[in-house]
C-alpha cells in the first residue's frame, strides 16, 4: 500500500480531530475511506500508546472525574439477541479525569459503566499520579470500592451528585436544569470550595465537539468499539499536546510540564 505524504495524512487526522465523521473526511480529502480508516487506526494506536508511556508521575492537586455515554454497532434496544451483553455492541461508556488546574486529562478508558471498569479506570488514573490528590467524582456508586482500592487512606475524595428537574423531552434535545447539588465527604479531607464536577463536564462538551461518534442522536457511531477507541485517544492526544487552551495560553500538556512546545499535527502523525 502506498504511503501519502505527511501533509496529506496531517490533513486528514486534522479533519478528524476536528469533528468530522470518517465518510466526510475521505470526500473532502479525496481518498478512500478504507485510507481514513487505516490512518485513524495507525495514529490512534500511536497516541495510545504515547500517552501511556509518557503520563506518568504527575504533579496534579485536584482531579475531577466523569463517564460519558455512547454506542457502538448499534443502539442498545436494536442489538441483536446474539451480540447482547458482548461488550462493543450497544451501550459504550467513556471514562475520563481532568486535572482542574493545567486542564490535562492524564486518564481515559472506553469500557462498560461497572464495577469492573471503575476499577480498571480509578487504578490507572492512581498510577499516573505523584502525590495525594484532591477527588470529586459523581454519584456512581462503583466509584467508592474502586478510589477505596487504589488510593487507601491517600486521597481527599468526594462525591458531587447534581439534582436535575425536566421533562423527557428537555432531556433528549437540551441540557437538564440543575436545581440542586449534594456534596458528600467520602474519604480524608476535601477543600468544600473545590468539590466540583464541572471542568468534566465541560470536557464531555469537548469531546461531543470533537469526535462526530459523540454526537447526540447521531448516525455517525462507530461499527466496531475498537475504533471508537482509536478515536479517543486521538481526540486526547490532539486536546494535551496539539490544542492551545483558551484560558491556559499554552496546551494543557505543557501546563502540567509534560511538554515544552504546541505540537503541531504533523508530530501527532508521526508517531504512526
Amino acid at each position: 500500500m502506498n504511503r501519502l505524504p505527511t501533509e496529506e495524512r496531517a490533513r486528514i487526522i486534522g479533519m478528524l480531530v476536528e469533528g468530522m465523521s470518517l465518510r466526510a473526511t475521505s470526500r473532502l480529502a479525496d481518498v478512500s475511506i478504507n485510507t481514513v480508516m487505516k490512518l485513524l487506526v495507525d495514529v490512534g494506536s500511536a497516541a495510545a500508546d504515547y500517552q501511556d508511556r509518557t503520563l506518568r508521575n504527575l504533579r496534579c492537586r485536584r482531579i475531577q472525574c466523569d463517564e460519558i455515554w455512547a454506542f457502538c454497532y448499534a443502539k442498545e434496544k436494536n442489538v441483536p439477541a446474539d451480540k447482547k451483553g458482548k461488550f462493543g455492541y450497544g451501550d459504550v461508556w467513556t471514562w475520563t479525569a481532568i486535572d482542574a488546574d493545567t486542564k490535562l486529562v492524564p486518564s481515559f478508558m472506553v469500557g462498560n459503566r461497572d464495577a469492573r471498569s471503575a476499577r480498571l479506570f480509578i487504578d490507572d488514573l492512581a498510577s499516573r499520579l505523584a502525590s495525594r490528590v484532591q477527588l470529586t467524582t459523581d454519584g456512581l456508586k462503583v466509584y467508592l470500592t474502586a478510589v477505596e482500592i487504589a488510593f487507601g487512606a491517600d486521597v481527599d475524595y468526594a462525591m458531587l451528585n447534581k439534582l436535575y428537574a425536566s421533562t423527557q423531552e428537555e432531556t433528549r434535545y437540551s441540557p437538564a436544569e440543575c436545581i440542586g447539588c449534594e456534596r458528600k465527604r467520602i474519604a480524608g479531607k476535601p477543600d468544600p470550595a473545590h468539590i466540583s464536577t464541572s471542568f468534566v463536564e465541560r470536557q464531555n462538551l469537548t469531546m461531543r465537539m470533537g469526535m462526530r461518534r459523540f454526537t447526540r442522536l447521531t448516525n455517525a457511531f462507530s461499527k466496531k468499539v475498537e475504533n471508537h477507541a482509536y478515536q479517543v485517544a486521538l481526540h486526547f492526544m490532539n486536546y494535551n499536546f496539539c490544542r492551545v487552551h483558551k484560558t491556559l495560553r499554552v496546551t494543557p500538556a505543557m501546563e502540567a510540564g509534560v511538554s515544552d512546545h504546541v505540537w503541531s499535527v504533523q508530530e501527532l502523525v508521526s508517531l504512526g
